[in-house]
């Protein structure tokens, strides 16, 4: 008897983890600056970037441009978990941000990427038209308040990024994501 009830509660948690898996947003969005590095691309840094003999990302005069430590490691787990994401940024310089994730070959994990100066409900806005899915399956990490309140108004959960991405902040995120819907 005692078997049974521990196999009725692994089942239970694996129904559970099912159904949580099940409620996960159909696209995942990702501001740039302040959420996958630490500084705004079009004041804080010098522009053209490139790689030196290192292999590190410098920009024009030779300084190392960092990203918050854990992208990588979301980036790569999201997209083998067959997740859609998304780079969305209001940047005054599109050429120098496009130019970061070529250069650490995170392109490869975006398949839209909505990179202009603008209103974010403008960039969901033709995500939502190229993508076919409602505002209500995706979810939205920024660092600023203002884009929340925009996003808010037309559906985009919105989880707010006070020093970068990482791992727990995107669990947490698909977990209000899952308790909402």
């Amino acid at each position: 008897m005692i078997a049974k009830i521990r196999s009725l509660k692994i089942d239970r948690s694996s129904l559970r983890l099912k159904m949580t898996l099940e409620k996960r947003p159909k696209l995942i969005g990702f501001d740039l600056d302040y959420t996958l590095w630490p500084f705004w691309v079009d004041t804080h840094v010098d522009p053209p970037f490139h790689k030196d003999k290192n292999g590190k990302v410098v920009d024009s005069r030779n300084v190392k441009i960092n990203f918050y430590k854990e992208v990588p490691k979301v980036l790569q787990k999201l997209h083998s978990e067959g997740c859609i994401l998304a780079a969305v940024s209001r940047t005054t310089d599109p050429e120098g941000a496009n130019q970061l994730l070529e250069l650490w070959d995170w392109d490869r994990f975006f398949t839209y990427k909505e990179i202009y100066p603008g209103r974010k409900t403008t960039h969901f806005q033709r995500i939502k038209e190229a993508s076919g899915l409602e505002y209500r399956e995706m979810l939205f990490f920024d660092d600023e308040e203002r884009n929340k309140i925009d996003l808010n108004t037309i559906g985009v959960l919105t989880i707010m990024v006070p020093d970068g991405v990482t791992e727990e902040l995107v669990k947490q995120g698909l977990v209000t994501f899952s308790n909402k819907n």
